[in-house]
């Protein structure tokens, strides 16, 4: 199975070992992996802001970098969700409208492709500890991704998977949110890594590095013992 993988700004940028790990999973899980390094970014940062047609722009510009991809991966719920979901109101009534429904049809966040396209929920990954699952507001609200994640990190050999309490809750991060709202910001990221403290667990995994920066960040400023890993630095890790 042929993949092309989409690799998000922050990503390319601030953890691009997660992405090479993501890379080591597909190719154990036999895909054929294929980068296209034209690729920029999915349009939502502008589009969040509220400058639409900037967003168009770089938007129209996936759809070109991706348009003869068989399918689409990405170690970002969010990037996904933007796609599936805002694609069509930027391109409604356009003469790309075709174009952005097939796009979002195969368009997956790494985990759901893992588990609902290649069948596949066991990689041989190992890591000793106890860890807690982030739910991301875009995996499980935009991209309806639950029990994806569970049952992948559920076979992790030598892992202890313990629930928080609000475990749908936001982590405050929410982009610009953070930004433009940065005390409530912070009182959400406190909340959420108290319910994570709370679990006893050493790691704090989820599918969105956008969380896990925002959450890592107020980790480090107090001090706490905590780990925030990425789903694909989990599968990839003891083989």
């Amino acid at each position: 199975m042929k993949v092309d993988i989409f690799i998000p700004c922050f990503v390319d940028q601030l953890y691009p070992e997660t992405a090479f790990n993501m890379v080591k999973v597909l190719e154990k899980a036999g895909c054929d992996v294929n980068y296209n390094k034209d690729q920029t970014c999915c349009g939502q940062p502008a589009f969040n802001a509220g400058f639409w047609e900037e967003s168009k722009a770089v938007c129209s510009k996936f759809l070109k970098d991706f348009k003869e991809a068989e399918y689409i991966v990405a170690p970002s719920a969010s990037c996904v969700g933007f796609v599936r979901n805002y694609y069509s109101k930027l391109f409604d009534n356009s003469s790309d409208h075709n174009n952005v429904i097939k796009i979002a049809e195969k368009t997956f966040e790494f985990s759901e492709f893992l588990v609902k396209v290649l069948g596949m929920d066991k990689f041989g990954a190992m890591l000793e500890g106890k860890a807690t699952y982030h739910d991301s507001c875009a995996g499980l609200r935009e991209c309806k991704i639950k029990e994806e994640p569970r049952r992948l990190l559920g076979n992790v050999k030598g892992l202890e998977i313990l629930e928080m309490d609000d475990v749908e809750t936001c982590c405050g991060f929410g982009g610009t949110f953070s930004v433009k709202f940065e005390s409530i910001s912070v009182a959400m990221a406190d909340q959420k890594v108290s319910h994570a403290l709370a679990t006893g667990a050493k790691y704090l995994i989820s599918t969105d590095l956008s969380c896990l920066m925002h959450l890592d960040g107020y980790i480090k400023n107090k001090g706490y013992n905590l780990q925030t890993l990425h789903i694909a630095d989990v599968l990839a890790n003891g083989w």
